[in-house]
């Protein structure tokens, strides 16, 4: 892998990483939000649960698991 490759590399890597944060900011924030796949909304599953955390749609497209601090 080249520089200009790895340049090209590091900016799609930071573009998803800051998308990601922004649709997790929009859920927690109780915004109905779609997954761009499928068109379900997307859901978040809280710690209280019992079961994975994260932010999931029905069809399992978008799946971000996140660790809370309790």
């Amino acid at each position: 892998m080249d520089e200009q490759q790895f340049d090209r590399l590091k900016s799609v890597s930071a573009k998803s990483f800051n998308d990601q944060k922004a649709l997790i900011k929009k859920v927690l924030a109780g915004r109905d939000v779609a997954c761009k796949q499928c068109g379900t909304f997307i859901r978040v599953t809280l710690p209280e649960d019992k079961k994975t955390t994260g932010l999931f749609c029905a069809k399992g497209c978008t799946n971000i698991a996140l660790d809370f601090v309790i």
